[in-house]
């Protein structure tokens, strides 16, 4: 059985605290991982704090061509880091596998961004006053920056706060999810390996009492987190006084209108619905569907996902695998049992094995249940009928989160109206909610937190705009 030891400064270092790493699908020992003591923290921040003098002086092409070698070595380590995805996480191989190409675009663009990092030369003689003044503005790195990341994406997720980090000469100390922390060690195997300097990435698995300090001590400068609203937000008021990022879920919606193409509309909506057991951010949990197509869809979308294969996420031919935990399976069936009670009807799935839940689709539930306004972040999804577009709208916003909703019309005013409307970070028209590539803006309002991710948007967050104004008369 594999030990993975903390990186710290540059070095692989043990703790005091060994925990096993289990998969969910059957428990079985996947690893054994070194856990930080707040000693270990301290030590990171120490060694991020004087990384940074070195990282800060990085020229464009040092931090371009480290960035490059970091997508190599990915790239060679594929297999080995989407098995260790599906292994800790559930994640069917397919996905895992996708997973990792994605984070290799991930820091393929990040090199490129690394490049463009100019700014801009203004014009300071607007007035009488100040004749033969110009301004030049640029971008310079915060510092020390706390990335603290979620399981369901152990590898991209991680590089959308690792990567914009580096290419914008910040050092990063990452804390990964105590379920899937293993990807991370690679991922700094990795990163070491590129030659990026010692303590310009640290990664410390540890617990929240170990890990306060990153929020509050003065030598960090921003905290991005991606995570639950409840942890979120208790991490801004303690880094108030901090540059913060916090990406915190979804509830996302679909309106499919009659004018819609099914052909492309129905596979990408069961995908949306069901892909990781509906553990994203931006997975599907309500669809909207005009009365004119409700049987047509439904009988549709029903077929297809009873066709869905679940089992052992490394079968190659498995399409659902395991929910994280068995708790979070518990959950979801205690929020559909709610929902029947009150006169919802199961029109597909509805079972849970352990961790393994099916694929479920709810008919006929009360817009104010859980199942239907907070984030399930499960395989479950409720479709209700509409007749007016506008109060599809209206409705798609009866939730406390905003991160992304799709609109699938071929209507260009509508499709307009719902970009004006909808109270979101990203509105996909012709697509579904979860589409998302790794160059885009990608973020939310409301209870889905605030700030951008998306390279040069998370590089943007990253950075500090800096002027120097010159007279030359």
């Amino acid at each position: 059985m594999k030990e993975y030891r903390l990186l710290i400064n540059g070095q692989w270092k043990e703790s005091k605290s060994v925990k096993e790493i289990k998969s969910p699908y059957d428990q079985s020992v996947v690893g054994k991982v070194h856990f930080a003591s707040r000693e270990q923290v301290e030590e990171a921040l120490a060694s991020a704090q004087n990384a940074f003098e070195k990282t800060r002086w990085l020229s464009s092409y040092e931090r371009s061509s480290t960035l490059e070698k970091i997508s190599r070595g990915i790239e060679k380590r594929k297999d080995e880091i989407a098995r260790s995805i599906t292994l800790q996480a559930g994640k069917v191989i397919r996905d895992a596998r996708t997973e990792v190409d994605r984070a290799l675009m991930t820091f393929d663009i990040a090199s490129e961004e690394a490049k463009r990092m100019g700014g801009d030369l203004i014009p300071l003689d607007l007035s009488a006053a100040t004749p033969k003044r110009w301004g030049l503005v640029r971008r310079f790195p915060v510092g020390v920056i706390t990335a603290i990341s979620p399981f369901n994406f152990p590898l991209n997720l991680v590089a959308h706060k690792v990567a914009p980090a580096l290419a914008s000469g910040n050092t990063v100390i990452l804390r990964p999810a105590s379920q899937v922390p293993i990807t991370s060690l690679l991922l700094g195997e990795i990163v070491t390996e590129a030659g990026y300097p010692a303590g310009g990435l640290n990664v410390l698995p540890s617990g929240y009492k170990e890990a306060e300090i990153l929020l509050t001590d003065d030598v960090v400068k921003k905290v991005t987190f991606t995570g639950s609203p409840a942890v979120g937000w208790e991490i801004k008021k303690k880094a108030y006084q901090k540059k913060v990022t916090l990406e915190l879920g979804g509830n996302a919606a679909v309106v499919v209108e009659p004018d819609a193409d099914f052909e492309f509309a129905l596979p990408r909506i069961v995908t949306g619905s069901f892909a990781y057991s509906g553990q994203i951010c931006i997975s599907i949990q309500r669809i909207f569907l005009h009365k004119k197509i409700y049987d047509r869809f439904m009988a549709d979308f029903i077929a297809r996902t009873k066709k869905l294969k679940m089992g052992d996420p490394l079968d190659e031919a498995t399409d659902i695998g395991p929910m994280i935990t068995h708790e979070a399976a518990k959950q979801t069936e205690e929020w559909i049992e709610e929902a029947v009670g009150m006169g919802a009807h199961i029109a597909c799935g509805g079972r849970r094995d352990g961790a393994m839940f099916e694929p479920t689709i709810l008919e006929n539930v009360i817009p104010d249940l859980r199942i239907s306004w907070l984030e399930a972040f499960a395989p479950v999804v409720v479709v209700y009928p509409y007749e007016d577009f506008a109060k599809a709208l209206e409705a798609v916003n009866y939730s406390i989160y905003g991160l992304q909703a799709g609109v699938f019309t071929n209507d260009l005013r509508k499709a307009f109206e719902a970009y004006e409307r909808l109270d979101v970070g990203g509105v996909i028209v012709n697509d579904i909610p979860t589409f998302r590539i790794d160059h885009m803006p990608y973020g939310g309002v409301k209870q889905s937190g605030f700030g951008r991710e998306g390279v040069r948007y998370a590089i943007e967050e990253m950075t500090e705009l800096k002027l120097l104004s010159l007279n030359l008369k």
